[in-house]
């Protein structure tokens, strides 16, 4: 009997042991979060979301230090295109990405699932040269124009250049990330670059002029959404569901600056893109309304639009089913639990004309 129980206390003290091991392990040692892009000058700091909030304020870094668990951050230049690079090679976990890459990836066969919504209603605007005589999208026939390909940039110039009779047939099209970019129309080696709210710098200088803005212009604005690596949501459900408190975090500090969101401009601003470019950008628009993480009928209308346009533009081989892509329980889990569920309003679907 001594001998039984000895063998008893041995064989329970191996199971705790490798229960314990087993829930030990039960966590990643690094949280991979990429980022498509970078700030001015190459800076590894962005604003204008949430995800670049949560960033700047360290949420995630403070969220899991007492787990020992590192959180990487890798910041773009190749943006969209790079970041799918990163989840095809299994090395990304979280990302922002624009509604086009991650569309591109969806569609190639990336595991990725939408987790909520951010950076949506994102502005698009058109620099040329101080002095070119350039004065309207139709004027571009014939120019270089330069945008990064394969981001969300990208399906907007192509709707935008269809409502103006054009196609990208019609320009010579030029691949160049921002920074690039912004150099090359300073020295004039092409005609037109496409970007966003970076480019109110260039026209404060005196090195170029906006010659399109889209804001207030529903059909060419430019969305994004916070996703994920199905493989890590399905390894660690519970580790992600506290990424995304922080992003619903980060959201709703963003929306409580509505009345006064110099605080804000003033942290994204870390990113190179001035305070005044931020509150030139968001001019009359609603920051609750924009900082909503809501994957809201509007957000899922615009994505089934993306998808179907993208297509007709030949941006993507193959159309697929949108409702199968996100996974809202932990951002649905998430609301209920700060009590959040009727912080921000569902827009409703919005389908807007072609032209």
């Amino acid at each position: 009997m001594k001998s039984l129980l000895q063998s008893l206390l041995a064989l329970m003290f191996v199971v705790s042991f490798g229960s314990s091991a087993a829930l030990a392990e039960d966590k990643p040692a690094v949280i991979r979060m990429a980022f498509p892009g970078v700030g001015v000058g190459n800076r590894p700091f962005t604003g204008g979301n949430s995800v670049s909030t949560m960033h700047l304020r360290g949420q995630l870094e403070e969220e899991f230090r007492a787990d020992g668990i590192k959180v990487e951050w890798t910041f773009l230049r190749g943006a969209g295109p790079a970041t799918n690079e990163l989840y095809a090679n299994g090395l990304a976990d979280f990302s922002l990405l624009g509604d086009l890459p991650s569309i591109v990836g969806r569609s190639s066969g990336l595991k990725t699932r939408i987790l909520a919504a951010t950076a949506i209603r994102q502005n698009t605007y058109i620099a040329v040269p101080a002095d070119a005589t350039i004065q309207n999208v139709k004027d571009l026939r014939g120019r270089r124009v330069a945008f990064q390909k394969g981001t969300n940039i990208q399906l907007a110039v192509n709707k935008l250049l269809e409502a103006n009779g054009l196609g990208e047939k019609d320009l010579k099209t030029i691949n160049m990330d921002q920074a690039t970019a912004r150099a090359a129309i300073i020295t004039k080696d092409v005609d037109a670059i496409v970007g966003g709210p970076e480019l109110l710098s260039l026209r404060d200088q005196g090195a170029a002029k906006i010659i399109y803005a889209s804001q207030g212009d529903l059909r060419f604005m430019r969305h994004c959404s916070f996703i994920g690596s199905e493989a890590f949501i399905q390894k660690y459900p519970s580790i992600t569901k506290r990424v995304v408190k922080q992003l619903v975090l980060a959201a709703k500090w963003l929306s409580d600056q509505e009345a006064n969101p110099s605080p804000v401009y003033q942290i994204w601003a870390k990113s190179g893109t001035r305070f005044a470019d931020y509150k030139e950008d968001f001019k009359g628009q609603s920051l609750k309304a924009l900082a909503s993480p809501l994957v809201d009928p509007y957000h899922s209308s615009q994505y089934k639009r993306q998808i179907s346009e993208a297509k007709r533009f030949g941006l993507i081989k193959n159309a697929f089913e949108y409702e199968a892509w996100p996974d809202l329980h932990f951002l649905q889990e998430v609301l209920k639990e700060l009590q959040l569920e009727n912080y921000w309003t569902p827009a409703p679907a919005l389908e807007t004309p072609r032209t």
